[in-house]
């Protein structure tokens, strides 16, 4: 039970975050003011184009079918590449966010420097807790599926 409530947890989330980038990806604008780190000086530190923005969020669809799969294992037989990544794909999702979390200490995570911008404000609110919770959700439903 708690295996199925975290995956659909994370497929909600993963569906959501990816159909934001296909809305960016496509052109749209809300919210994008803010998602993007930028330097003291308010100048963005790098901005995607538009395939990046769709493979983020391709990836994104991939993770949150990879974490509904830990609960329903709705593939049949694959491949012993795709086996492999069904088998151990959460520790991926788990390094990624927990990394990501932690940050790269100067404009993104709970040790960035740069703290005074609406980026770094809703990093500290929203962006970087919500990666810690999706790593620590993956990681406990990798160890709860393991273990089945």
């Amino acid at each position: 039970m708690l295996t199925t409530i975290i995956a659909i947890t994370l497929f909600t989330i993963f569906l959501f975050l990816s159909g934001i980038h296909v809305y960016w990806g496509l052109g749209g604008k809300w919210g994008s003011g803010a998602v993007i780190p930028v330097k003291d000086d308010h100048t963005e530190v790098f901005m995607p184009g538009i395939l990046p923005t769709f493979i983020v969020a391709a990836g994104l669809l991939g993770f949150g079918l990879l974490a509904l799969d830990k609960a329903f294992t709705f593939y049949g037989t694959l491949p012993d590449w795709l086996e492999f990544v069904r088998r151990h794909g959460l520790w991926l999702i788990v390094f990624i966010f927990m990394l990501r979390a932690i940050g790269e200490f100067n404009y993104v995570g709970f040790f960035k420097k740069i703290k005074h911008t609406k980026f770094a404000q809703n990093d500290t609110r929203y962006y970087t807790p919500l990666c810690l919770i999706i790593g620590m959700l993956a990681l406990v439903l990798q160890m709860s599926a393991s273990s089945l």
